[in-house]
């Protein structure tokens, strides 16, 4: 049983926040440090996957997880950013974590640090660590919250697996300016002699995960020369050196979930299990906000003729993936409603969008301080070419003004994880 404890959890991630400024300082000394006056809880877990890249990350380890936990497996999992709470980030053998149990483990840690300084993501961290060691599990799912090389996830020592998802440019200002360099940061997880899951990746990109891991004698499994996977006749076909398998498409919409699902099965395949798991880790995995249907909930049913969809992809990448989804979803007037923040390239995510599009319009993120305004949004959008560009104080007013026009268009709200993470939490 975990420990609880009655104090809020939101008071003390508060308390937590004021550790560290909100500035990513990427280093492993406080970790480890930390670590280290908690009993080094790291080295308990059960074996582990961890997993990079710089999109598909989450979508990858929802389906594997689904694909264990059909097996009866259970799972323990660590992902960031969250959404609407905390407690998303970490799920305990298959059920997100408690308010008592984290009210507990932030206390503990937070007593453990004793004030140094130390960034919110290291000590949150360090407080999944410990629900992971004192909880039985088969298997540990984390996810790299930025990088790889320096990530506070990345103090396992001997995990059973690594993968790294495609890599692409985001972040420049912490991990490099090239696809090279980011790539360099994101092989950072790859250990010696642990095999890994290398996703679709571009010829520098993938040259240097390649050489990483045989200086470090890790066997690669790459997309494209160890496996591969497509959709064939609206089935998804994965093939690898065992045989191919013939299965649905992703549940998770847009076709660059095919090779996500790929890497999950390549991944699922290497641990030793069967179609079964595979087949349900294409069918049965959920992933908020990548491409979700919004039906219930006070949004949904302000506009109940609208078709309303929300997606929190926020880089050039994530951009091309909603564009080549729109491309393949049923022909209807497609509108946007756009809110991002300042540190994203936010011409290269547009751009792939304009083509699919009817309308975009700017929204300022509430609450966030690293909003862009609503004006500097549209700004960018008539800069990149969209047709029609508006601005609006509110989702909601957005939403309205887009429905009194065009009463059965479909709508996606997109551009960044802070704006989907506050439409959920006001949807209910």
């Amino acid at each position: 049983m975990l420990p609880s404890d009655n104090r809020s959890s939101d008071e003390i991630l508060h308390r937590l926040m004021s550790l560290h400024p909100k500035v990513i300082d990427l280093s492993l000394d406080r970790m480890r440090d930390i670590l280290a006056r908690l009993g080094n809880p790291e080295r308990a877990i059960p074996p582990a996957i961890h997993i990079a890249g710089t999109n598909g990350k989450g979508s990858t380890q929802a389906m594997i997880r689904a694909g264990l936990e059909s097996q009866g497996k259970r799972v323990h999992a660590y992902t960031s950013p969250h959404l609407a709470r905390f407690h998303e980030r970490i799920r305990v053998a298959g059920e997100l974590i408690s308010e008592p149990a984290l009210a507990a483990l932030l206390k503990e840690c937070e007593a453990k640090n004793a004030g140094t300084p130390i960034t919110f993501f290291e000590i949150t961290t360090a407080a999944g660590f410990l629900a992971f060691a004192r909880t039985p599990a088969d298997y540990t799912l984390l996810e790299v919250g930025l990088g790889g090389r320096l990530d506070a996830t990345n103090v396992i020592e001997h995990p059973a697996l690594c993968i790294i998802t495609p890599v692409s440019l985001d972040h420049q200002q912490y991990l490099g300016n090239t696809v090279a360099e980011i790539a360099g940061e994101k092989a950072g997880i790859i250990k010696r002699g642990v095999p890994v899951v290398v996703g679709p990746q571009t010829p520098e990109g993938l040259a240097v995960i390649e050489a990483k891991a045989e200086r470090l004698g890790a066997p690669v499994l790459a997309f494209g020369q160890h496996w591969n996977a497509f959709e064939e006749r609206g089935r998804m076909i994965f093939q690898d050196e065992n045989g191919l398998l013939d299965l649905p498409l992703p549940n998770l919409p847009g076709p660059h979930q095919i090779q996500n699902a790929g890497a999950a099965i390549m991944a699922l395949r290497h641990l030793g299990f069967g179609e079964t798991a595979c087949e349900a880790a294409v069918t049965r995995a959920e992933w908020p906000a990548r491409f979700q249907r919004l039906r219930k909930g006070p949004l949904a049913m302000s506009a109940p003729g609208i078709e309303l969809w929300l997606d929190g992809g926020h880089n050039p990448a994530g951009g091309e993936a909603v564009a080549a989804t729109l491309a393949r979803m049923p022909e209807r007037p497609t509108h946007l409603i756009c809110g991002m923040i300042n540190t994203k390239d936010v011409a290269g995510y547009m751009h792939p969008l304009v083509p699919h599009v009817a309308s975009l319009t700017a929204v300022t993120i509430p609450e966030e301080p690293n909003t862009l305004q609503a004006a500097e949004i549209a700004g960018f959008a008539r800069e990149a070419g969209f047709a029609e560009v508006r601005t609006a104080e509110t989702v909601a007013a957005a939403l309205d003004a887009i429905a009194a026009r065009d009463p059965s268009a479909r709508v996606l709200i997109c551009g960044s994880l802070y704006l989907a993470g506050k439409v959920l939490r006001d949807n209910g």
